[in-house]
């Protein structure tokens, strides 16, 4: 390992140090970790102080760092919320949003202020749920209905574009992509049926499995770092995004452990964010150009005006229906459906994958992909922030009324 790649890997672990401690010192948290781990990669990166680089060693982290994230993010989605009410509707939604994101992208990109349309438009109705993941965590709000539905809209707003981009981007054409798309997913599906049918036996593999899971042997970790690994190398073996590999492993996991395991979750979440998904967020804010960005502040505004309008919009609207997979609860009001829109378009770790697919194919320049980028990295630090503050003033506004009589009545409306 040479001196410089020691060099940069000791300043990506000390902003990744520095940022939850700064966000520790932040009034209520406000601004996510996750902001901070970009805006320290742009500092120690090359476009700044240049005294980290990405090598191929770095490149290899930040890889399975986004892996974890996608794993992290296919292990929380429940597939019975995905296949419900609920879950269809998340997937009309998404599908109205790629819709909405061609005809604007097209639109604009006849003026000549953006190129790339079909890679921007996949961008746009993105929705960075690995990102959301902690964010939700740390708030309480995985287990409610307001939090599923956003799982539900997020798992769509990653899924959908990684399977846009393996058909739309690809240069093998969209026949031959969607084939090669079907094949891949007839593979993991083996790769479930098999790991399922051995949990379900009680094969003696599964036994020894179980018996080294808290010894130093960590058996469950390692097997679902192969896993991971494995269906990324898989992915890639069929020219696809490695994402879909991650969030397929993710996937299988859950149904391997539907009710979960608290202390496997707690030795993954070590890994993940303890060391692999800060390497790569710091790394991708390494990759920002901020002078790009400078050149062209008009473009990033419109970015960022895009992603919430083709993307938070209308999962507002959709939001109007929404009374739960049982379709007796009450709809979401005013607040809450603002709250989704704004989760919904908090977008990075797709856009990321994005345009690096499109200035590797010369489709895009690295400065315009620098600002799409940003733009995404704006919508990180603003949606979640503003969805919170909204959140918390709905809270603020409910108070117990009371009757005549002086007794307690229902709560106070939140609007």
């Amino acid at each position: 390992m040479s001196t410089t790649v020691v060099s940069s890997l000791f300043w990506i672990t000390v902003t990744a140090v520095l940022a939850p401690l700064l966000a520790g010192l932040i009034r209520k948290r406000r601004i996510p970790e996750v902001v901070l781990l970009l805006v320290g990669g742009i500092i120690i990166g090359p476009h700044a102080l240049d005294i980290a680089s990405e090598g191929t060693e770095i490149q290899l982290l930040r890889e399975l760092g986004l892996g974890m994230l996608f794993l992290l993010a296919g292990y929380e989605i429940k597939t019975s919320e995905l296949v419900g009410r609920e879950g269809r509707r998340a997937l009309y939604t998404w599908i109205c949003c790629l819709a909405l994101a061609f005809a604007v992208t097209f639109a604009i990109g006849a003026t000549g202020l953006v190129s790339a349309e079909s890679a921007v438009a996949i961008a746009m109705c993105s929705t960075a749920l690995g990102t959301l993941l902690p964010i939700l965590r740390d708030a309480g709000m995985l287990e409610g209905r307001l939090g599923l539905t956003v799982l539900n809209h997020g798992a769509f707003g990653e899924l959908g574009p990684v399977i846009a981009m393996a058909i739309l981007l690809s240069a093998r054409g969209s026949l031959k992509s969607a084939i090669v798309l079907v094949v891949f997913a007839v593979a993991a599906v083996v790769v479930w049926l098999i790991s399922e049918h051995l949990v379900a036996r009680h094969h003696w593999l599964t036994r020894v499995v179980s018996a080294g899971s808290d010894t130093t042997a960590q058996t469950t970790v390692r097997i679902t770092v192969m896993l991971l690994v494995g269906l990324m190398a898989l992915a890639y073996a069929f020219d696809l995004d490695t994402i879909l590999g991650a969030f397929a492993a993710g996937f299988i996991l859950r149904r391997m452990l539907p009710d979960g395991d608290e202390s496997f979750e707690i030795k993954l979440d070590g890994i993940a964010f303890g060391l692999l998904i800060p390497v790569f967020f710091v790394t991708s804010g390494m990759a920002i150009d901020i002078s790009a960005v400078a050149a062209e502040p008009g473009v990033l505004v419109v970015f960022v005006l895009m992603i919430l309008l083709v993307r938070g919009v209308p999962v507002f609207i959709a939001a109007r229906w929404d009374r739960g997979n049982s379709g007796n609860q009450q709809p979401f009001d005013l607040r809450e459906r603002v709250q989704l829109g704004l989760y919904a378009a908090t977008g990075l770790p797709i856009i990321v994958a994005v345009t690096g697919v499109a200035v590797a194919s010369g489709d895009m320049s690295a400065g315009n992909a620098s600002v799409l980028v940003t733009a995404g990295a704006v919508t990180v630090l603003v949606m979640p922030l503003a969805a919170s503050i909204v959140g918390a003033r709905g809270k603020k506004s409910v108070a117990p009324s009371r009757d005549p009589q002086g007794e307690p009545g229902r709560e106070g409306d939140l609007l």
